[in-house]
Parts: C-alpha cells; sequence; structure tokens
C-alpha cells in the first residue's frame, strides 16, 4: 500500500506541472486585450509588478516570450497569437461551469449583466415595461466592466458592446442594435435648439472628450475625425477627458460641452429635450461596436433567459437607424 500511495503521488505531481498557470492566462488575455500591463493591471485588480510576474511564470511554462512592446502597446508574437486564439473558447467555457449547475437549479432572480452607460441611459426606465410583460421574473441587474469582467461575473444573460467585425447571430447570442456617433449637447449651448447650419461654429463651442488621449477606441470618437470631416482643421486642445462615455455625457446634460454620443444613450435625452443634435443625421458615423446579446449555452432552455431575450429583442430600434 505504501508504494502504490507514493506512485500516485508522483502522478498527480507531474500531471500540476503539465497544467499552465492559470493567473498567469487571466493575466495575458487582459494584457493583450489592453496592450497594456499597467491597464490589465486595474481591470484585475493588481499591481502591475504582479501582472508582469504572472506574465513571466507563463511565458517560463510556454518556453518563448508571448508578448512583445511596440510603439503602440503590447502585441502578441506568434505564439502569444496562437494562444489567445484558443483563450476566448477556453475562458466562455469555464464561464459556463456555474451555467450548468444554475440551469439544474435556477435562483428565484434573473441576474443580467450590462455596461453602466447602457443601463443608466437606457435600459433602466425601460426595464418596468419587462416586468410588465414577464410578472413573476425578478431581474438583479449587475453593472459589468469590459469583457474580463462579463467572463468572470455570475450571469445568466449578458448585454455587451462587442466589435461589429466578424460578429454573427448564433444559438447563444443575437445583435441588439447598430449604434450612430454623433454630437449633442445642452440646449442652452444651441440658442436655436436645432443643428448647426454653419458648422464653423462649432470652432467657438466646448468640447467634451473620451477615453485616454491616443487610445485608439474607433475613428468615430475622435474630434480630429470630425474637424477633418467638417473642413475645420484640426480641434483644440482638449482640456478634460472622461474615462468613460457615461461621465461624458453627464457632463454634457449639465450643459458642460459637446460630447460625441452614441445613439442608443442619447435617445431618451433627444426625446425630452435634455439634449439635442448639433448637426444634422447626415454626418452621423456609424459606431465600430455594436449591442449584442448573449447568454451561456446550459441557459437556452431557461424560460427566464427566453423571456428576458425575446423581450428586449422586440424593443424597437432607434429611429433612422
Amino acid at each position: 500500500m505504501r508504494r502504490v500511495h507514493i506512485a500516485m503521488k508522483i502522478i498527480h505531481s507531474d500531471a500540476m506541472r503539465s497544467f499552465p498557470p492559470f493567473d498567469g492566462l487571466i493575466a495575458f488575455e487582459a494584457a493583450l486585450r489592453h496592450a497594456s500591463v499597467t491597464r490589465a493591471a486595474v481591470e484585475l485588480g493588481l499591481t502591475q509588478s504582479a501582472v508582469s510576474h504572472r506574465l513571466r511564470k507563463l511565458e517560463d511554462f510556454v518556453g518563448m516570450p508571448l508578448l512583445v512592446r511596440q510603439p503602440g502597446g503590447l502585441s502578441a508574437t506568434p505564439a502569444g497569437i496562437a494562444l489567445s486564439n484558443e483563450l476566448a473558447g477556453l475562458f466562455d467555457r469555464m464561464a459556463d461551469f456555474r451555467a450548468l449547475c444554475r440551469a439544474a437549479a435556477p435562483p428565484p432572480a434573473l441576474k443580467v449583466g450590462v455596461g453602466a452607460a447602457l443601463a443608466d441611459y437606457w435600459l433602466v426606465r425601460r426595464l418596468p415595461e419587462f416586468a410588465k410583460a414577464c410578472p413573476g421574473i425578478p431581474v438583479e441587474l449587475i453593472i459589468i466592466q469590459g469583457d474580463g469582467h462579463a467572463r468572470s461575473a455570475d450571469l445568466d444573460v449578458k448585454v455587451l458592446w462587442q466589435q461589429a467585425a466578424g460578429l454573427r447571430p448564433t444559438s447563444t447570442q443575437r445583435l441588439l442594435f447598430r449604434e450612430q456617433v454623433y454630437p449633442v449637447c445642452h440646449p442652452r449651448l444651441l440658442p436655436g435648439r436645432r443643428p448647426l447650419s454653419d458648422v464653423t461654429r462649432l470652432r467657438s463651442l466646448p468640447l467634451l472628450h473620451k477615453g485616454r488621449a491616443g487610445e485608439d477606441s474607433g475613428a468615430e470618437w475622435s474630434w480630429t475625425t470630425w474637424f477633418e470631416r467638417l473642413g475645420l482643421g484640426r480641434p483644440p486642445p482638449a482640456e478634460i477627458r472622461f474615462a468613460t462615455i457615461a461621465t461624458a455625457i453627464a457632463a454634457a446634460l449639465a450643459g458642460n460641452g459637446i460630447v460625441l454620443a452614441r445613439s442608443l444613450l442619447v435617445q431618451d435625452a433627444l426625446r425630452d429635450g435634455r439634449l439635442l443634435r448639433v448637426l444634422p443625421p447626415s454626418w452621423d458615423l456609424p459606431s465600430s461596436k455594436v449591442q449584442i446579446v448573449r447568454w451561456a449555452p446550459a441557459m437556452a432552455n431557461d424560460a427566464r433567459v427566453k423571456a428576458f431575450v425575446n423581450w428586449i429583442l422586440q424593443i424597437p430600434k432607434i429611429p433612422g437607424d
């Protein structure tokens, strides 16, 4: 018995050594997605050195570099690209483990994950309609911050803002909205309460900027892109930047300036007259990202999931989209 026991311990130890460090995989995925160890550390709630240590541990395991620093940030080596291609599906399948258990014994409340901006400016105003349409299905709304958080959160349904390129309907996701991006502002900045007929007036109005300087979040979010399209040269330098679209829109609602906004987020404020379009719709730019609704395969037959997905897909699209 003694020999058998020792042999089993050796086999177990060898098996464990064959598994990659899971914390290193998490750090790699976040660092590559953000193209930055610093931003990955913020998302994961770790120090920069802790993320770097986990990345080195993973590279030691595979025996070669996975990330390389470029002028625009981190990018994957050929080995890193191969690993990244496998990780997305792997993490999604691992996130489904909890869904398997929830499907077997579903809790009373349906857990719906959604970004803060979409929740604050669009969904919370419509949830009472779901309660009327589907009584008896309580909803627990959970704010998600990025893909990493969306994967790790314990959710039944997710409403995600994803890159449009390559996205298609599947058995576990549907397209919700394709949004437009355009400038809006408080009525007091547009005394005529209608879009500018003289676009040169935009030079004299305060501009609100979203995101970090130099961050690649799509040309539609760059005031430089808009000024070039309008033939206005270069925009004035940003004095204040807002980390999220939610805070930038809040500043616009307070009358602090003009913000480049997504149509879904300002739909209600435009209808209520709290915000106005600055330019005619002919200047709108399509967003490079789209809103999708996604659920775990294990929850596909859950009546509550079906009810919520059917309801949100039936919400009327934005006029003009």
